[in-house]
């Protein structure tokens, strides 16, 4: 665990000693959570980007009150002015909620931090804790994962370290939280995000919308 730490610190602080307006993408679960907290720690009104999509579970509305509250957290909640889409149509009301809300809120900084960890799905196995990525209107920035290769009971060994309440989801068998129409409880032996829109896909397009650069 203590590798594990000091490499993502030794990322974190590498990135931002590179300069540039930082943000944290931040959907408040627990891996999330984590950066947050030792980001926190060398940046302290770090804009913490939140997805509003009008679907999510009561508890993590609750919990991401609860932590803006409690840290004193630069939560910045991103909404689509005008959503028409719904769950049965989750490619579109994905790009619709999430992705073109996100667009609009990474405007402007150069350096994006995540909690994306290689062992949540097979989509994400060739995770590098820092890469250049291009959004479809021109927007280009440096996305950093410190936690990249951590293995979820390090994320959670973490939190109970340094005393961090945890999203009461967890205990009630979700790995993997999205909206609440569309996240299930995956099966015995499934990876995290098997439960995520019925099995239809796997992500929602906020991490594949942008073109890698090499």
């Amino acid at each position: 665990m203590r590798d594990a730490l000091n490499q993502a610190i030794s990322i974190i602080e590498g990135a931002l000693a590179e300069g540039g307006r930082a943000c944290l993408t931040c959907s408040f679960q627990a891996e999330d959570v984590v950066v947050l907290h030792l980001l926190r720690q060398r940046l302290p009104k770090v804009p913490v980007m939140f997805l509003e999509t009008g679907y999510h579970f009561p508890e993590v509305l609750a919990y991401r009150d609860q932590l803006t509250r409690d840290w004193k957290l630069n939560t910045i909640n991103l909404q689509h002015p005008k959503p028409t889409l719904h769950p049965d149509t989750p490619a579109e009301c994905c790009a619709q909620r999430k992705v073109e809300p996100l667009i609009a809120g990474l405007t402007g900084y150069e350096t994006w931090f995540t909690g994306l960890r290689r062992e949540q799905s097979p989509t994400r196995a060739n995770l590098q804790p820092t890469e250049q990525h291009r959004f479809p209107n021109g927007l280009e920035l440096t996305k950093i994962s410190p936690l990249y290769d951590w293995t979820m009971d390090e994320v959670f060994a973490y939190m109970t370290v340094n005393d961090i309440p945890v999203l009461p989801l967890y205990e009630q068998g979700y790995p993997s939280i999205g909206c609440a129409p569309c996240t299930h409880k995956p099966e015995p032996g499934e990876h995290a995000r098997a439960g995520r829109w019925g099995g239809q896909k796997l992500e929602c397009g906020l991490h594949t919308i942008t073109v890698k650069q090499e």
